[in-house]
C-alpha cells in the first residue's frame, strides 16, 4: 500500500501543480509592457530619419508582417543556398540569408533507422519557422534580412576530416556600403556562428543597429493523450534570459497579454518546444534589447522574438564586425551550457529544477557507465533507495508494529461496532500503549514526493533519452511497452505490496477501492512511456523486497509475543 500511497500524493500534487499553472495563465496581471520608440516606418518597415537623427529603431519597426511573409515567400520561388553538416542539414534563402529549414541528421522522427529527421524550421504555413538577421539604418535600403545577399555556391558540405565550414553571402550599396555575412559551422555542434562584417565605402560615416529574430508557428500539438505522450504538456513558447531577471517564458498563446519587452547585457531569446529549440546569443558585453510581437496576417498567427543591439557606427572606409551565435537543435544540455550561460534552463524542469539538474547529472554519469539509459534508470532507482534506505526503514517498521497489533484492532472494531468516536480513541490508545506513531509511514513518503516529481520530469524532457533502447523488446524508452510487460509487472508489485501493508480500522468499501488500485495504475501505466514505468516498477520490487525484509525482521518476533 505504500507504493499505492506514494503515487496518489504524487498525482494529486502534480494535478494541483497543472492547476496552479492554468490558473497563472489565465488570471495572473500582466506586467507593463514598455513604450515603443515613436517612429515612423517606411514601407519596409525600416524607421525614416532625417540625416542628423540617431537611427533608432523601435522593437517592433524592422519589418511588418507582410513584409517579413513577402520576403520569404519571394525567396522560396529561388534555389536555396543548402549546407549540410554532420548533425545538419540546412537551407537558406537565395536572397537574405534567412534560414528557411532545418533538418536534425541525428535525431529521426521514430526509431526506425529509415524514418525522415526532425524538421525543426520549415517555411511550410503550418509548421513556419525561420531565422532572421540585419541591420537598419537610415536609408531606404538598409542591409536587413530581405536584402539581397548572395553566396558564391548553392550547396556547401562539411568535407570528410574538416572540423569547421564557412559560408559567407556578401551584399554590396549602390554608394559603397557592402555586407558580409559568414555563417560559421563546427562538426558535432548545433551553434551556428554568425557574423557580419560591415566595410564602408560610403563619404560619410555609416549608423544602424544590429537585429536578430525569430519568427515562427506554434508546433501542432500531439492527438495522443498526456499518458502516453507528455510532449502534450511540454512547455512551448518563447524564453529569455538575463543576468537581472534571471530565466523567464511565455507561452505562445499568452504572448498578447505578457509581451516581452526587457533590456540586458548577457541575454539570450529562444523558442521553445519539446526536446528542441531556436536561440539567439548575442555577445556577452553588448546590450540588447528584447521584444515580442503577435503576427496575425497572414494566417495561421505567427509569433516573433527578437533582439535589437545598439547604434554602431562606421567610419568612412573602416570595417566593423557584429557576432552572434544561433543555436539549432535538440536540447543538448553539454552544448547549451557551452553556447551560452544558462541557456541549458531551457530544458525545462519546472518548479522541481534545483532537483531534476543533479538527478540528470547522475544519470547522465551512470549512462556513461553502462552504456544504455534503461540499465541508467535502474541505478539511479537503487541509487535513490540507498539514499532513502534510513526513512524507508522507519516507514517500515512502523507498517511492521501496526501489522502486529491488527488482529487487536480488528477486535476493538468489532467490539465498538459503529461508534466511530469511541473505536478511533480506543485505537489510539492502543497506538500510545505499543509505541506506534500511525504518522510515521507518511513522513518518509512526503519527503520522496518531490524527488519522484523531479525524476518524472528528468524523463520526459531530456532530449538524450529520446528513441532510446533498453533491452529485447524495449526499443523506445520514450514510448509505450508495445507488450504491457513492465505496467504488468508493476502491478504485480503493487499487489503484493498492499498485502504486506496494514490497513487497521480502514472502511470496508475504501479497503475494495484500496485494493483496486493496482489494476487501475496497471492501465494507466499501459500508456506511459516505458522509461516511466521502468523507473516506478523497478522502484516498486526494490520496495516490495525492502518491505518484506524489514517487515520480517521486526514484526514476526512481536507477533508471537502476543
Amino acid at each position: 500500500m505504500s507504493q499505492t500511497r506514494t503515487f496518489l500524493l504524487i498525482a494529486w500534487l502534480v494535478v494541483g501543480y497543472f492547476l496552479w499553472e492554468a490558473w497563472q495563465r489565465d488570471y495572473a496581471t500582466p506586467a507593463p509592457a514598455a513604450p515603443d520608440a515613436p517612429l515612423v516606418a517606411d514601407a519596409t518597415g525600416v524607421p525614416a530619419a532625417g540625416a542628423d537623427a540617431v537611427p533608432t529603431l523601435s522593437p517592433d519597426a524592422v519589418a511588418a508582417p507582410d513584409a517579413v511573409m513577402a520576403s520569404v515567400a519571394e525567396a522560396a520561388e529561388a534555389a536555396p543556398v543548402t549546407v549540410t553538416t554532420d548533425v545538419l542539414s540546412l537551407a537558406f534563402d537565395a536572397s537574405g540569408g534567412t534560414l528557411r529549414r532545418a533538418d536534425l541528421l541525428e535525431h529521426r522522427v521514430s526509431p526506425d533507422e529509415d524514418a525522415a529527421p526532425v524538421t525543426l524550421m520549415s517555411t511550410d504555413p503550418a509548421r513556419f519557422h525561420v531565422a532572421q538577421s540585419g541591420f537598419a539604418d537610415a536609408s531606404g535600403s538598409p542591409p536587413s534580412h530581405e536584402a539581397p545577399l548572395r553566396s558564391p555556391r548553392q550547396a556547401w558540405v562539411l568535407a570528410e576530416g574538416a572540423e569547421t565550414l564557412e559560408v559567407p553571402f556578401e551584399w554590396t550599396r549602390d554608394d559603397g556600403l557592402v555586407v558580409r555575412r559568414v555563417y560559421s559551422f563546427r562538426r558535432g555542434s548545433y551553434a551556428i556562428g554568425v557574423r557580419h562584417e560591415i566595410t564602408n565605402g560610403t563619404g560619410q560615416s555609416w549608423q544602424g543597429q544590429a537585429y536578430r529574430q525569430l519568427v515562427r508557428v506554434p508546433p501542432p500539438r500531439p492527438s495522443r493523450s498526456f499518458f502516453s505522450s507528455p510532449e502534450a504538456f511540454s512547455f512551448t513558447g518563447v524564453a529569455w534570459y538575463s543576468p537581472e531577471e534571471k530565466f523567464n517564458k511565455v507561452a505562445f498563446e499568452d504572448l498578447a497579454e505578457e509581451p516581452v519587452r526587457a533590456s540586458t547585457s548577457g541575454g539570450w531569446t529562444a523558442m521553445l518546444q519539446h526536446y528542441f529549440l531556436a536561440a539567439w546569443v548575442p555577445p556577452a558585453e553588448v546590450p540588447n534589447s528584447f521584444s515580442s510581437a503577435v503576427l496575425e496576417q497572414p494566417a495561421p498567427t505567427r509569433y516573433r522574438l527578437r533582439q535589437l543591439g545598439p547604434v554602431l557606427t562606421v567610419a568612412p572606409g573602416a570595417t566593423l564586425v557584429d557576432e552572434a551565435t544561433l543555436y539549432v537543435g535538440p536540447k543538448l544540455q553539454e552544448q547549451l551550457e557551452a553556447t551560452a550561460p544558462a541557456l541549458e534552463l531551457s530544458v525545462d524542469y519546472g518548479f522541481l529544477t534545483l532537483i531534476s539538474q543533479p538527478l540528470f547529472w547522475i544519470l547522465k554519469w551512470l549512462h556513461a557507465l553502462f552504456g544504455n539509459w534503461g540499465w541508467a534508470i535502474v541505478g539511479l532507482v537503487v541509487l535513490i533507495k540507498l539514499a532513502f534506505f534510513k526513512l524507508s526503514e522507519t516507514q517500515f517498521k512502523s507498517f511492521a508494529r501496526m501489522r502486529r497489533v491488527q488482529p487487536r484492532i480488528e477486535a476493538l472494531k468489532e467490539r465498538y461496532g459503529d461508534d466511530r468516536q469511541k473505536f478511533q480513541m480506543a485505537m489510539m490508545e492502543l497506538y500510545k500503549k505499543e509505541k506506534i506513531n500511525p504518522m510515521g509511514g507518511c513522513l518518509p513518503i512526503l519527503v520522496q514526493i518531490p524527488v519522484f516529481i523531479a525524476l518524472y520530469w528528468v524523463l520526459v524532457e531530456s532530449v538524450e533519452l529520446r528513441h532510446a533502447p533498453w533491452i529485447l523488446w524495449i526499443d523506445n524508452l520514450t514510448a509505450r511497452d508495445p507488450y504491457f510487460v513492465l505496467p504488468a509487472l508493476n502491478m504485480v508489485a503493487m499487489w503484493l505490496t498492499q498485502k504486506l501493508s496494514p490497513s487497521p480500522g480502514m472502511d470496508p468499501m475504501q479497503r475494495k477501492m484500496m485494493q483496486a488500485m493496482p489494476f487501475v495504475f496497471g492501465i494507466m501505466f499501459a500508456f506511459f512511456p516505458a522509461g516511466l514505468v521502468l523507473y516506478w516498477a523497478t522502484n516498486g520490487w526494490l520496495g516490495l523486497i525492502q518491505q518484506w525484509y524489514i517487515m520480517r525482521r521486526h514484526g514476526e518476533p512481536a507477533a508471537a509475543r502476543a
